[in-house]
């Protein structure tokens, strides 16, 4: 009899459970965005935070936490409570290149995350201040080869993707340009817009609106092949620097262990957010490629794109020092 109680006992917890889940979410969802507002992370986030809510039927909140690379707003999604409100805004940057590079890193971008969707993916562009001597790639590395240490570079952060990608140009160049940190691409740009700092290798859809206003011009991208908005700017495959022509990938994580059914809601959740038409547009319309996969299609991506950083800072011998 009394086995069949805690039998009892247990059914009705596990129904308990089942009915929590179901129910989820009953309160505000907040996606920590781990750069300063104005950047590219911060745009898509931005662009799919309210269509997001009307799907799961509850706000859901940006809330920007830059520093580190992108490590700071990382890590305080680690250490969140695994229960789908709070939510990391994936970047290369933050699991792949930064991770890398830093062995200081406070988690571990494999196995410290639930992968929930990949919503897009970007190029990424050289792009340099219009006073900048050098218009197009060939003046621009003739200038850099003749001038090492003249100019400067700014980057989203110390161990983001712009900062290791640019790096590894300059091992694959044989050039030099000094590295400018900020705490996101948003104030990095603001710097080179206005003339602060002359060169930025920074994602596409931060840096297009300036390049479409003539406030930045662009001088060579990572994409498949030439963008339609930028016909006249090479890929780095076509300037035959192939490491270089990566992508950059923008998606949702969650803590580990957050329940799979509540992971499976949310990539259904943002994929039907992604279906309105506006939404697509928005996102599109920065250049970038839309995505919306599974949740174990964007842990191969991570564990893939980790897998490439590693090796490409172990072949170069990046540090961060």
């Amino acid at each position: 009899m009394q086995r069949r109680h805690l039998i009892c006992l247990a059914a009705a917890s596990l129904a308990g459970g089942g009915a929590f889940a179901q129910a989820y979410p009953t309160k505000p969802i907040r996606i920590v965005v781990p750069f300063a507002a104005g950047g590219t992370t911060d745009i898509i986030a931005r662009v799919v935070s309210e269509p997001l809510g009307k799907a799961l039927g509850q706000p859901v909140i940006v809330d920007n936490k830059g520093g580190g690379g992108g490590v700071i707003g990382a890590a305080e999604v680690v250490r969140a409570a695994p229960d789908g409100y709070t939510l990391s805004m994936a970047t290369v940057s933050t699991t792949a290149a930064n991770p890398a590079i830093n062995k200081k890193i406070p988690y571990d971008p494999v196995a410290d995350f639930a992968p929930i969707i990949n919503i897009a993916a970007t190029p990424n562009i050289i792009a340099v201040h219009p006073s900048f001597p050098a218009k197009d790639y060939k003046a621009f590395i003739a200038l850099l080869k003749a001038s090492p240490g003249k100019f400067s570079y700014a980057s989203s952060g110390t161990g983001g993707i712009g900062h290791l990608l640019m790096e590894l140009y300059k091992s694959l160049t044989g050039t030099f340009v000094t590295h400018i940190p900020y705490r996101g691409a948003g104030p990095a740009l603001n710097d080179v817009v206005a003339g602060q700092v002359p060169i930025m290798f920074d994602n596409l859809p931060s840096a297009l609106p300036f390049i479409k206003s003539g406030k930045l011009v662009p001088i060579v991208v990572s994409a498949p092949s030439r963008l339609k908005d930028l016909p006249d700017t090479p890929t780095f495959k076509e300037v035959g620097l192939e490491p270089v022509n990566r992508l950059a990938y923008y998606g949702f994580l969650a803590p580990k262990g957050t329940p799979k059914d509540i992971i499976d809601k949310l990539n259904a959740a943002t994929k039907k957010a992604l279906e309105e038409p506006a939404v697509k547009k928005r996102i599109e319309d920065t250049g970038s490629i839309m995505v919306a996969n599974t949740p174990e299609e964007f842990a191969k991506q991570i564990k893939d794109e980790f897998a490439v950083y590693k090796e490409v800072v172990a072949k170069q011998k990046l540090t961060l020092d």
